[in-house]
């Protein structure tokens, strides 16, 4: 039998990545995606498309509606950042696209679903390169949600334990796409922007499609989806 392993899926480069890391590794897929009331809600047709793709056991599109706690430009009506430096990026602190303890409440969720799934591993995507000062994407955060899961499930008190995967935690975005294309990723399906515009495209100016462009061209590739300018638009 097949181990299961759940992943957080957002449509976009590293959870894509993941599943394909995972797919080769011979996991049966178990595919979690949020519906957060994020104001990039076309990552949702990204997260299906991703899903079907990779042959999902199971595809789960939760609604929470973390828009009415607000804190967030990617929850609420405030301006997202738009053509700021690499440099900018990663040393200005927190950024107000960080939605409040979003990895935390969605692992939480990956964890329910692990124990009633029997499923031992948990991947997510964060990695601590290109992380953008989210302060749930650090290897520290990780650790201490590791020890949350083993404490409060009844699979940690049994000894069997579930894993939260990080393999993507040391790499550049560069590195990921690399990887990636040697399992042969189409990347062309993902979607990174925060501010897409009315037709589904990318907006090209926000942090995330910064540093989306930033490694296309460490990997030394185009980026697939500039290509494919209607894909957001097909149903």
């Amino acid at each position: 039998m097949k181990k299961k392993a759940i992943i957080l899926a957002s449509g976009g480069l590293d959870s894509t990545t993941i599943m394909a890391l995972i797919k080769h590794k011979g996991y049966d897929i178990y595919a979690l995606t949020f519906d957060y009331g994020q104001r990039h809600k076309i990552e949702l047709k990204a997260a299906q498309k991703v899903a079907k793709y990779f042959g999902a056991k199971k595809h789960l599109i939760l609604h929470i509606e973390l828009d009415i706690i607000g804190g967030s430009a990617l929850t609420e009506d405030i301006p997202i950042p738009q053509g700021r430096k690499l440099k900018e990026i990663s040393s200005s602190g927190v950024p107000i696209t960080y939605v409040p303890a979003r990895n935390t409440i969605f692992l939480a969720y990956a964890l329910s679903w692990a124990e009633v799934l029997e499923a031992r591993d948990i991947f997510i995507g964060v990695n601590i390169i290109d992380f953008s000062n989210y302060p749930d994407c650090r290897p520290e955060f990780i650790e201490s949600f590791q020890r949350t899961a083993n404490l409060a499930t009844k699979a940690g008190m049994d000894g069997k334990g579930i894993r939260i995967n990080v393999p993507l935690i040391d790499m550049t975005k560069g590195e990921i796409i690399k990887k990636g294309i040697s399992l042969g990723v189409d990347y062309s399906m993902t979607h990174s922007c925060y501010n897409p515009g009315k037709d589904g495209l990318p907006c090209g100016k926000c942090d995330s499609c910064l540093l989306r462009k930033k490694g296309f061209e460490e990997a030394g590739v185009k980026d697939p989806l500039l290509t494919r300018t209607n894909f957001y638009s097909k149903s």
